[in-house]
């Protein structure tokens, strides 16, 4: 004799907020390391180009610094805004990230190609307001400007990669857990 088993929503509510937490702290993770992965790679080559190590960070505080002023908030940029800003704003794309590929049945990462495509596409999409701040703020010239998206776009390629690594890895692991 076959028993009917009822549909319980009350655990998959439960599994949804498992897997939209897992999803977030795997974000947090991936956004974090991300963060420090780019800074590494962008500090060498700015200290290989002869450039000063900080010049991004300080470029990032001074954008910050004057948006803020433009919502009658007064305070200094340079590189210690900079570098908060840095440090808080990657992470919190990551958790982002990561809460819509354990929610968004579209966006799942299934695969650690996958996550990557979605980690670079999704760097690359959500960072451009924030990078087209800092050469209307900071007025900065053609050539400037150019530089400045040509050197964001290949840190946010590699952000990206790592965010989407991460995530799918941690996913994937979680996936196979339950599996096995």
């Amino acid at each position: 004799m076959r028993k009917v088993l009822q549909h319980d929503s009350r655990m998959e509510g439960q599994m949804s907020k498992v897997a939209l937490t897992r999803g977030m702290v795997l974000g947090l993770i991936g956004g974090l390391v991300g963060t420090i992965v780019m800074d590494i790679v962008c500090v060498g080559a700015l200290l290989v180009m002869g450039l000063p190590a900080v010049v991004s960070f300080s470029t990032i505080g001074d954008t910050a610094a004057g948006f803020f002023s433009m919502i009658g908030l007064n305070m200094a940029g340079g590189v210690p805004l900079g570098t908060a800003m840095h440090y808080l704003i990657g992470p919190v794309l990551g958790i982002i990230f990561g809460a819509a590929v354990s929610q968004v049945d579209v966006f799942r990462v299934d695969t650690t190609k996958k996550g990557v495509v979605f980690g670079i596409l999704y760097t690359q999409v959500s960072s451009q307001p924030i990078l087209a701040a800092a050469p209307i703020l900071l007025k900065m010239t053609a050539s400037e400007t150019l530089q400045w998206f040509g050197v964001s776009f290949v840190m946010h390629l590699i952000w990206g990669v790592v965010l989407g690594v991460v995530v799918s890895y941690g996913l994937g692991l979680a996936t196979a857990a339950k599996q096995g």
